[in-house]
C-alpha cells in the first residue's frame, strides 16, 4: 500500500490552549510527517515491500541487532508511529475510563506512579525517540522507551500511549525543557478514552 498522509483529527489550533502550538502542528504534521509519507513511498517503490501493509513492513524490515535502522523501516516506523500519535491526543478534557485506571494501579501502583515512570522514560531516552505505555506479549502494562523510530511493533507489544520526544515535537513550545513537555501531555494533551480502546 501506498502510504498517505492521514489528516489531524482535529483542527491544527486546536490543542494550542493545551500546550501545543498551532505551528507545532504545521511543522510536526504538515512537515514532518508528511517527510516520512513521500520518503516511505520512494523507499518502498519496486521493492518487495511495495504492496505490504505497514505494519508488515515495520514487523519485516527491523534489525535488532542493527544500531541504525534501514530507510524503509525508519519511514514506514515513523509514519505509524505519528498516526497514532495524533489519535492519543485531542482537545477538550478526557476523563480516564475505570478500566484504564484500574489496570494503570495494578500494574504500577498508582496513576500518578505511571505518569512518573513515563515521564521518567521520555526525559531519559538519550537523543531522539518514544515513550510508550504497552500491553506487553504477556498481558503486562508496561513503559518502555524506544530510540529514534523503533515502535512496539517490533517486539511484539501492543502500543497503548506514545509520546514523540524527537525535538520537533517540542521545541517550539517549549524549548529544550523535554520533562515539563512530558508533564504537559500527561496531563492536558492525552485522550484517555483513545489509549483505553486500545487494551
Amino acid at each position: 500500500m501506498a502510504f498517505e498522509l492521514p489528516d489531524l483529527p482535529y483542527a491544527h489550533d486546536a490543542l494550542a490552549d493545551l500546550g501545543m502550538s498551532k505551528e507545532t502542528l504545521e511543522y510536526h504534521h504538515d512537515i514532518h510527517h508528511k517527510a516520512y509519507v513521500d520518503n516511505g513511498n520512494k523507499a518502498i517503490a519496486g521493492t518487495e515491500w511495495e504492496g505490504k501493509s505497514v505494519e508488515e513492513i515495520i514487523k519485516g524490515t527491523y534489525d535488532p541487532k542493527a544500531v541504525a535502522q534501514n530507510g524503509i523501516f525508519n519511514n514506514a516506523s515513523q509514519f505509524w508511529n505519528h498516526n497514532q500519535f495524533w489519535e492519543m491526543m485531542g482537545p477538550g478534557t478526557s476523563a480516564m475510563p475505570g478500566e484504564l485506571e484500574k489496570a494503570l494501579v495494578e500494574a504500577f501502583g498508582s496513576v500518578d506512579k505511571f505518569k512518573e515512570e513515563f515521564s521518567a522514560a521520555g526525559a531519559g531516552q538519550f537523543g531522539s525517540g518514544w515513550a510508550w505505555l504497552v500491553k506487553d506479549t504477556d498481558g503486562a502494562l508496561k513503559v518502555t522507551k524506544t530510540e529514534n523510530g523503533v515502535n512496539p511493533l517490533c517486539f511484539g507489544q501492543t502500543a497503548l500511549l506514545g509520546c514523540d520526544v524527537w525535538e520537533h515535537s517540542y521545541y517550539i513550545d517549549f524549548r529544550n525543557k523535554r520533562p515539563a513537555y512530558l508533564s504537559n501531555f500527561l496531563d492536558k494533551l492525552v485522550n484517555w478514552e483513545n489509549v483505553a480502546s486500545r487494551m
